[in-house]
């Protein structure tokens, strides 16, 4: 691949990035205004307690927190003018497989009080953390290696 092909390459897989970036991010906030203002009456209609309904409150809002820091990580990755695609494909990759099950997990586990889905939260937890790690060979690597 010529180095102009590559660069092409390398702006389009950043715009796919940005407009991932774009709707993770809206979700995110669409889904913490929800928890801001829907969640309290959820609560009250199934009867739950104040500690056990803050609880559940406080697990929400982490997911919340996380989902919009990953949303705004993408949002950088998809700025960054260098580095070798496989590993800012990998980052996006990992970044939204741990969105999904971190963030999703904590939402479902709040929304349908199923304890049994924290299971699977530190498994998107550790996605998380590698799209983060694969910022490093990004910036150490150039080009498409």
């Amino acid at each position: 691949m010529s180095s102009g092909e590559q660069s092409e390459a390398t702006e389009q897989l950043s715009r796919k990035i940005v407009i991932v970036a774009a709707i993770t991010g809206a979700l995110g906030i669409a889904i913490g205004a929800f928890g801001a203002h829907g969640l309290e009456s959820l609560f009250n209609s199934r009867g739950y307690d104040a500690a056990f309904a803050a609880k559940r409150s406080d697990q929400f809002e982490v997911g919340v927190r996380y989902h919009l820091l990953q949303s705004a990580m993408l949002l950088a990755l998809g700025a960054l003018p260098f580095g070798a695609q496989r590993w800012r494909r990998w980052s996006l990759r990992l970044s939204l497989v741990g969105q999904t099950l971190f963030c999703g997990s904590l939402y479902l586990l709040v929304l349908t009080d199923t304890p049994k889905l924290g299971a699977i939260t530190p498994l998107g937890g550790i996605c998380l953390i590698f799209s983060w790690l694969m910022l490093i060979p990004l910036c150490w690597k150039s080009g498409d290696e």
